[in-house]
């Protein structure tokens, strides 16, 4: 299966007020269209917390979850999302899947519209597999992680998140902190928190910042730093990145120890910020290594907050790209 190349640094192509039929990343997202997105999501939140929570807006519809990769939160957070709709659900993964007999992306594709599907939520190991999908389907295609590319419901989330404990975007200073150059969240944060006014630091190990100098061309307000100690004082939102053992290939750090050590979220870094400051990771964590229990567990954590604040996003997006909205 041949994919179409697709760089982590994207260029960005306003889309205007168009009516937006797929989402694949947030660099083609306007900041008003990410805002409208978060407001969307406020209401859907409401939804949630009714004694009943469900509504009839995607009755009708069909979402199918297409998961290459494996997945908990993503997964079933877009399954609780498309149910609280009223949409009919299917899943399919690719174990036990006629994948395995050696089925292309493409094929797969086309049964699932022959099914009917309205909407495919996609997460594939190889980049650019989404876009290869909208390429050969009729309805709308969600990006729900391509490889190391994009992430852009969990980046929209994370805005959500941040905006619902500090009450807006514009001027916070984000530092990510963790395996940079495997992170497909962290790329579309970037995209989608600069695209809001906010100031993004890159905190890592030079073996996990990837190309600096492509960093610095594509976004030339984006900041990076080795030492986290140095500027966790000015640091509003603190994001830990999961080190994606299961992506290297090669003896990228000395120890994990080490790694902790000089990287690790611990209590101690988190008594150095602000006041105000929230500590975020988008999830699996490995305690111990690049988050401690303890500062997982801090009130400074959003973490959870997270997990429940992506079925609200999630349904804003499904809800938009069903065709009784625009983004």
């Amino acid at each position: 299966m041949t994919m179409p190349a697709v760089s982590p640094f994207v260029p960005w192509i306003p889309t205007a007020n168009r009516k937006r039929r797929h989402v694949l990343d947030l660099d083609d997202f306007s900041a008003a269209e990410i805002i409208d997105v978060l407001d969307a999501a406020t209401s859907m939140k409401e939804v949630l917390g009714r004694s009943v929570p469900q509504v009839p807006i995607l009755r009708g519809r069909t979402v199918v979850n297409v998961f290459y990769e494996e997945s908990t939160r993503t997964r079933m957070s877009f399954e609780l999302a498309a149910r609280t709709l009223s949409a009919s659900i299917m899943s399919m993964t690719a174990k036990g899947s006629s994948v395995e007999k050696g089925e292309s992306l493409i094929d797969t594709i086309r049964t699932i519209q022959a099914l009917g599907a309205d909407i495919i939520v996609i997460r594939h190991g190889e980049s650019g597999a989404p876009y290869l999908a909208a390429q050969h389907f009729k309805g709308s295609i969600i990006n729900a992680g391509d490889g190391r590319h994009a992430h852009p419901s969990q980046a929209l989330l994370d805005l959500f998140t941040i905006r619902e404990r500090l009450g807006a975007l514009q001027g916070l200073n984000v530092t990510i902190v963790g395996d940079i150059l495997h992170s497909r969240v962290a790329r579309s944060n970037i995209w989608g928190m600069l695209r809001c006014g906010m100031q993004v630091t890159l905190c890592a190990p030079s073996t996990l910042i990837g190309d600096v100098r492509m960093w610095q061309e594509t976004f030339p307000t984006l900041k990076i730093s080795y030492d986290l100690d140095a500027i966790i004082p000015a640091t509003d939102v603190l994001m830990g990145l999961r080190l994606q053992k299961e992506r290297m290939h090669a003896g990228l750090l000395p120890t994990l120890r080490e790694y902790s050590t000089y990287f690790g979220i611990s209590q101690a870094r988190i008594d150095k910020l602000p006041d105000h400051a929230i500590v975020m990771h988008p999830g699996p964590m490995n305690e111990g290594v690049e988050i401690m229990p303890e500062a997982a567990d801090s009130p400074r954590s959003v973490i959870e907050a997270q997990v429940t604040n992506g079925v609200a996003v999630r349904m804003a997006l499904l809800y938009r790209l069903s065709g009784e909205a625009t983004i």
